[in-house]
C-alpha cells in the first residue's frame, strides 16, 4: 500500500465489474489500476491498464486487492489464487457453487491472512438497515415468521447465457437471485436448522431451475418462506416480517433500472380487532437513493486499512448461507 491508498485490480468488467469500478472511483483511500476482461470486444476505460490474463492480474505487484466479478464456476479458483498471491479479495455472490467451495476458500483465506468478503449488496440498502434497527429495538416484539418473494421474467435468449448452464452457474434463479433473499433472512434473524424445498422447472425446462419454493425454520420455531422465480412475468421484490406487536414490509428495491419499483418500507403495530384491514396508521418510508454499493465496499476497505475481521458478508456468513443452499438443492 502506497501512502495509505489501496490499489485495486478488477477481474471481470461486465455489469458488476463496471459498477464496482464506478463506486471505487468515488471512495477515499482507493485507486483502481488494472483490469482483466476475457471478452476482447468488451471496452474498458483508458484510465485502466488492461492485462491480458487473469493470472497476470492476480500476481501483479501493483495491486493490493482484487474485485472478482466472473461466472460462478471461476469464483473458487480465482479467489484462492488471489489469496495465495497475497491479495485481499472482494468477490461477487454467490460464494462459489456449493458449500465445499466456500470451505476451500476459507482455508485459503486463513493460510494467507488476507481479507475475503462476498458481495451480498442487498443487506446494505437503507431499507434493510432501517428494518434491522427496528427489529433490534424490540418495538414490535419478537419475529413470528417472514415471507420473501423475489423474481423476474427472462427472455428466451437467457438460455444462450452461461447462467442457464449448470456446469457454469451451479444453479438457476435461486442461486442467482433468491440467495439474496435467503441472506436477508439470515442477516435479520440468524441461521436456520431445517429446510423444506421444492425445486421446479415446469416452464422453461432448461438445465437450471426456474422456481424454488422453500421453507426455513430455526430452533426458536421461526419460519421464513421464500419464493425465487423467473416465471412471474414481472420484476418483483417483497420482504415481509411479522412480529408479536406489528409488521415490517419492504416492497420494491432501488436499482439503476427501477425495474423493481420504489423502495418502500412500511411499519405498523398489530391490529387484531376490527377494522384490522385499514392502513391509515401505517408508517411509510421511501428510499430514493441507493448508496449501498459505497457502504458495502467501505466495509471491505476499512477492514484492510484498520486490519480487523470482516463479519458482515464475510466467510462465516457465506458458510452458513451455502449450507442452506446445498440443502435446498438436495431435496
Amino acid at each position: 500500500m502506497a501512502e495509505n491508498i489501496l490499489q485495486f485490480g478488477l477481474l471481470g468488467f461486465g455489469k458488476m465489474g463496471k459498477k464496482r469500478h464506478q463506486t471505487l472511483k468515488t471512495m477515499e483511500h482507493c485507486a483502481v489500476k488494472t483490469v482483466y476482461e476475457y471478452n476482447e470486444k468488451m471496452a474498458t476505460p483508458k484510465t485502466l491498464k488492461r492485462i491480458n490474463s487473469a493470472e497476470a492480474l492476480i500476481t501483479s505487484n501493483d495491486i493490493d486487492a482484487v474485485v472478482i466479478s466472473v461466472p460462478n464456476f471461476l469464483i473458487k479458483p480465482y479467489v484462492i489464487a488471489s489469496l495465495e498471491a497475497g491479495k485481499h479479495v472482494f468477490c461477487e455472490k454467490p460464494p462459489g457453487i456449493n458449500l465445499s467451495e466456500v470451505l476451500a476458500m476459507k482455508e485459503a483465506m486463513l493460510q494467507s491472512g488476507n481479507k475475503l468478503m462476498f458481495g451480498f449488496n442487498h443487506r446494505h440498502h437503507q431499507s434493510i438497515i432501517k428494518a434491522k434497527e427496528e427489529l433490534d429495538s424490540g418495538r414490535f416484539g419478537g419475529v413470528l415468521w417472514m415471507r420473501g418473494r423475489y423474481g423476474k421474467s427472462v427472455p428466451e435468449n437467457f438460455f444462450q447465457n452461461w447462467r442457464s448452464q449448470k456446469k457454469f452457474s451451479g444453479g438457476g434463479i435461486f442461486l442467482d437471485q433468491g440467495i439474496h433473499m435467503l441472506d436477508l433472512f439470515m442477516h435479520l434473524i440468524g441461521k436456520f436448522d431445517e429446510v423444506k424445498s421444492f425445486v421446479s422447472n415446469l416452464y422453461w425446462k432448461g438445465d437450471v431451475e426456474d422456481n424454488v419454493f422453500a421453507l426455513f425454520k430455526n430452533n426458536k420455531g421461526q419460519v421464513a418462506s421464500l419464493h425465487s422465480t423467473m416465471t412471474q412475468w414481472r420484476h418483483l421484490f417483497s420482504l415481509e416480517i411479522f412480529l408479536e406487536h406489528g409488521y415490517i414490509a419492504l416492497n420494491g428495491l432501488k436499482t439503476n433500472s427501477n425495474t423493481y419499483g420504489e423502495e418502500k418500507l412500511t411499519l405498523a403495530m398489530n391490529r387484531t380487532e376490527a377494522p384490522a384491514a385499514t392502513w391509515s396508521d401505517e408508517e411509510q418510508h421511501t428510499f430514493n437513493i441507493d448508496d449501498s454499493w459505497k457502504r458495502e465496499l467501505s466495509i471491505f476497505r476499512d477492514a484492510i486499512l484498520e486490519d480487523h475481521r470482516i463479519d458482515a458478508c464475510g466467510v462465516e456468513d457465506a458458510i452458513q448461507l451455502m449450507e442452506m443452499v446445498d440443502k435446498v438443492y438436495s431435496q
